[in-house]
């Protein structure tokens, strides 16, 4: 089966959240440092509740699922 482009685009969005929230660390994004951390970055749960969404919401996004987001649920993960 190939690939649509809204199935490229998804992944594409998905592959970029990603390399974004594994660069941000805690202390850059206004966080507390906390708990030990297994992998670099912030976790899912961070990045949701600093762009005012849903961990859920985030994780659909970040693993290419389909979903509809608005321009305004995309906009600030992406700042």
């Amino acid at each position: 089966m190939s690939a649509t482009l809204s199935d490229l685009s998804r992944n594409e969005l998905g592959d970029f959240l990603r390399s974004r929230r594994e660069r941000l660390t805690p202390r850059a994004a206004g966080l507390p440092a906390g708990r030990r951390r297994r992998t670099p970055g912030l976790r899912r749960e961070e990045v949701a509740e600093l762009a005012g969404i849903g961990v859920d919401w985030y994780i659909r996004l970040e693993q290419g699922r389909s979903v509809s987001p608005s321009v305004t649920t995309v906009a600030p993960p992406l700042l």
